[in-house]
């Protein structure tokens, strides 16, 4: 079927590790329904591209001028 990917989990570490964060802030955003918690009662695992998606800033950063630059369309 085309446009259909499986996904990628890790476990909570890795993913703590891929953001920069504690493994409690994953559990809290989990819990807040930031991000989707996958697994069993036992081992939580969350999806690597949301993950990713959400370490992507929504709006660029300004250049080195400070001007904010466009995104692309």
């Amino acid at each position: 079927m085309r446009g259909t990917r499986k996904r990628r989990t890790v476990p909570t570490e890795l993913a703590a590790l891929a953001m920069g964060v504690s493994e409690a802030t994953i559990r809290k955003w989990a819990s807040r329904g930031k991000i989707t918690r996958y697994g069993g009662p036992q081992r939580a695992e969350y999806d690597l591209d949301e993950l990713l998606a959400l370490a992507r800033p929504a709006v660029p950063p300004p250049d080195a001028y400070g001007n904010q630059r466009l995104k692309n369309s």
